[in-house]
């Protein structure tokens, strides 16, 4: 198995051409449309306000964590939950069909195919840049108020990336050859949506009338993750160094499972394209 480094040297190597296919993925996505890329705060400003209407106003849900939680703390909480939650659900949409999907690369024989699903993690990690973005600004007039814990955001998504990445490689190779497992990626996506308290507070699960389900769900590093950027990042209390250990490891464990499975099933992706 490859160790870190060898992953990040090779990185390093294929940098401007990671680079370039980081700027025609962002280019590629907004291609055509009259707006552009304003589309990158479009999209994640709708798809809160539906969020927000559904589970905030309808439901009546909070995260229960502030004294007088307004309904914009629980906003900020849930667009900040959706934006770190977006990563995953959408790398588990284009990840399985990303190989099949570009043939005339694998053909190349000496091109480097682990960089086609970089490029798509570069890509999310924009407009993921946008979106936290809003979240700082809509906190400054939040009930917290900006404070130093939002430098803790870095640390927090990097982890989240390379979940991701490693998730990305995985499933990039194994969809060459099983393709109709891009029809599982949909409940998936939804499932680790609820699986990870991204409409609700964590102690929902906890206090939960199945005790089983947190026993579970508490290895859940993208939960984990979520959680720790609402209280670190927003609601300013300290950071968790267990949980923060847990998520780097199971990152880092992901990650070079996910690219030694794509090393390993590379070697038949023309015979199979």
């Amino acid at each position: 198995m490859l160790n870190p480094w060898q992953i990040v040297a090779t990185f390093w190597r294929h940098r401007e051409l990671a680079w370039q296919f980081t700027l025609r993925e962002i280019h590629i996505r907004h291609k055509g449309s009259q707006l552009g890329i304003v589309w990158a705060l479009i999209n994640p400003l709708s798809m809160l306000a539906l969020y927000w209407f559904v589970f905030g106003v309808i439901f009546g849900q909070k995260y229960l964590v502030l004294t007088n939680e307004t309904q914009l703390d629980f906003a900020l909480a849930l667009f900040l939950s959706l934006s770190l939650y977006h990563v995953f659900s959408e790398t588990l949409g284009w990840a399985p069909s990303l190989i099949a999907n570009n043939p005339n690369f694998v053909k190349k024989v000496v091109f480097p195919l682990e960089v086609l699903p970089v490029a798509k993690i570069g890509d999310t990690a924009f407009h993921l840049t946008v979106s936290l973005t809003l979240v700082l600004l809509g906190s400054a007039f939040a009930s917290t108020g900006l404070a130093w814990s939002v430098l803790w955001l870095p640390v927090l998504v990097l982890p989240l990336l390379m979940l991701a990445l490693g998730v990305a490689w995985m499933l990039a190779a194994v969809g060459v050859f099983l393709r109709d497992i891009g029809q599982v990626t949909a409940f998936v996506s939804s499932a680790v949506m609820f699986a990870s308290a991204v409409p609700y507070p964590t102690t929902k699960i906890i206090h939960s009338p199945w005790p089983v389900l947190w026993t579970i769900l508490r290895f859940n590093p993208l939960l984990q993750i979520i959680d720790l950027a609402r209280h670190v990042v927003l609601w300013h209390e300290p950071m968790a160094w267990t949980k923060l250990g847990y998520v780097y490891a199971v990152a880092l464990a992901v990650m070079l499972a996910g690219h030694l499975c794509f090393s390993l099933f590379r070697r038949s992706f023309a015979e199979v394209i």
